[in-house]
């Protein structure tokens, strides 16, 4: 391909993106950053160029993130080993305060300070500030929480003000006050519902909902809500897609208008995923 043709292929590229563009200027836009995507710094840095593009033509982004791999890290350093129970982390005091530190002091600035770098004006904001919690008491994991109360004003105010909050899936506990662990999926989705986005994108390390999950050929572009049900019951939507699926179609049914599954190890995803045609990942609309 001459230079000629390399210029019209771009020209070609930034035509279609025009239409989405124009469409979603102004909107707000829930972005949820999670998996191994997180622990590479190339797909990062490329997710984090993506975000301040969305940013800088005129949508309202809001970022959720979680740390997973970074806290068990934290853990295992600190002397412990991680623990789980049915996917979700058990969180002692001693815990509770790694995944605080971690997510708060380490996690959190660092993808401030990505953003930032791209001409992005991103700010800290930790989820307990917005995130009301109650304990999960069926099984008891410690402190892990699920929301129960969302206080969107200070996600508004820094929208309204062209700034981009960064939050952590940390929460307020409604009886107790005590900080509880929340998974960022579903606190991602709690925020996505109560600000009622117009797209909720989930970045993590998969390519999408897959009808072979050993096969990436076999990925669904397009899920409607009608369909979760027979896909469940066929097993394709089944282990940690369930959660992910579940929290998406719950905030579809409250407002959201759609909700995208991106495979943050592709170059540039998010951006062909809400900028072109065709996408990249798997759409989930009513």
């Amino acid at each position: 391909m001459d230079q000629l043709d390399t210029a019209t292929a771009k020209a070609s590229v930034l035509t279609e993106a025009l239409e989405y563009i124009q469409s979603f200027r102004g909107e707000t836009v829930l972005i949820k950053v999670g998996g191994s995507v997180m622990e590479d710094e190339k797909n990062l840095d490329s997710l984090m160029a993506d975000i301040a593009f969305m940013d800088a033509v005129g949508m309202k982004i809001v970022v959720v993130h979680g740390g997973g791999k970074a806290i068990s890290k934290a853990i295992k350093m600190s002397g412990h080993e991680p623990k789980f129970v049915d996917g979700l982390r058990v969180t002692d005091e001693e815990t509770m305060e790694t995944v605080r530190r971690t997510l708060n002091n380490l996690v959190n600035p660092d993808l401030v300070t990505r953003l930032n770098n791209r001409g992005a004006i991103a700010r800290p904001l930790h989820g307990n500030w917005i995130f009301e919690a109650k304990k999960i008491v069926e099984p008891d994991r410690g402190y892990v929480g699920e929301v129960s109360d969302v206080k969107i004003r200070a996600v508004v105010e820094m929208l309204d003000a062209g700034i981009v909050p960064v939050i952590t899936p940390l929460g307020s506990g409604k009886d107790d006050h005590h900080l509880y662990n929340i998974n960022a999926d579903y606190a991602a989705a709690a925020l996505a519902k109560a600000l009622k986005v117009r797209k909720f994108a989930l970045v993590s390390d998969v390519p999408g909902l897959l009808r072979d999950p050993s096969d990436p050929t076999t990925l669904i572009s397009t899920l409607k809500l009608g369909d979760i049900a027979r896909l469940k019951s066929e097993g394709v939507i089944s282990g940690g897609m369930l959660p992910k699926i579940e929290s998406c179609e719950d905030a579809i049914k409250k407002g959201v208008k759609k909700v995208h599954l991106v495979d943050g190890r592709m170059p540039h995803s998010l951006l062909l995923e809400i900028f072109t045609r065709d996408g990249v990942g798997t759409e989930i609309t009513e």
